[in-house]
């Protein structure tokens, strides 16, 4: 079942049509969020996320459109599927409806909202093989922009084609500048010793909810330093480890890159200080 402006429809049946700026241009946002039990893991940080997102691509953000009403949109179509007692995924679209070319003739939004089952209720350190390589093909433009969860991922997604026609788990993608920006699905954290860097975003990476959770977590520490800047592709293979992160599967450890191999020890402890902050939501 799919909620669409507050309307349960079910999964086949036809709401939208060949008119959506989704479509036609990408003129659509994007939250994905994992609830586990109905409890939404970082509610608050999605919802600001979403709303200056929306402000800053000037869409119509409707007065009802409060985190009250987003909480509950997510909870309804979840009960609406009988997921209330199990770990989900959900996707929420906001995008602008209506009509025009380019230039669309308002600002007015709908939104989707679309729930999938996921196995795992609390991050889980996946330590099987998990090998990148640096997507070269095209490059994400460092900027304001290319932080928003929006629907022009297309790099993503043929960098993800690019890793599986060769037998990658992952691929990095790179800035105009050719430093390290993120991986496919989701920020990139380089390891050295007890200093953790990630780039910033003005390098053009996602704006992550679950980069934010670990700058916070880090910061807290004393363990541990935190850097955000460039990273060159030359330090990737000096680290001594490089961890993926995005807020359905937490922290992915990377295991190969071309001739090095990473351990996950920092990863391992950082996923442990994650799951206690995701407990106290």
């Amino acid at each position: 079942m799919i909620n669409f402006n507050g309307k349960i429809f079910k999964d086949d049946d036809l709401f939208l049509n060949h008119t959506n700026r989704a479509l036609k241009y990408g003129d659509a946002l994007f939250e994905t969020i994992k609830v586990v039990n109905s409890k939404i893991f970082f509610l608050e940080d999605h919802y600001f996320r979403l709303m200056a997102s929306m402000r800053i691509l000037r869409m119509k953000i409707p007065d009802n459109f409060t985190m009250e009403f987003f909480e509950n949109e997510m909870l309804t179509t979840i009960q609406s599927n009988h997921k209330e007692n199990l770990a989900v995924r959900v996707r929420f679209t906001v995008f602008r409806d209506a009509k025009g070319y380019y230039l669309p003739h308002s600002n007015n939004i709908s939104y989707i909202v679309e729930t999938d089952t996921i196995d795992a209720p609390f991050y889980l350190l996946n330590e099987k093989k998990h090998e990148i390589e640096l997507y070269k093909d095209y490059f994400i433009n460092s900027g304001l922009l290319s932080t928003l969860k929006t629907n022009n991922r297309i790099i993503n997604v043929i960098a993800g084609i690019y890793a599986n026609e060769n037998d990658y788990d992952n691929c990095l993608l790179l800035n105009e500048n050719k430093n390290v920006v993120e991986a496919v699905n989701g920020n990139i954290f380089v390891i050295s010793g007890k200093t953790i860097i990630t780039p910033p975003l003005t390098e053009g990476c996602i704006n992550g909810i679950l980069r934010k959770q670990l700058l916070n977590i880090i910061d807290k520490t004393n363990e541990y330093t935190i850097e955000e800047r460039a990273i060159s592709p030359f330090e990737l293979q000096k680290a001594d480890e490089l961890f993926i992160t995005n807020v359905i599967k937490g922290i992915q450890p990377v295991t190969k890159f071309r001739k090095k191999q990473y351990s996950n020890e920092v990863g391992k402890d950082l996923l442990k200080k994650l799951n206690v902050a995701a407990r106290l939501i």
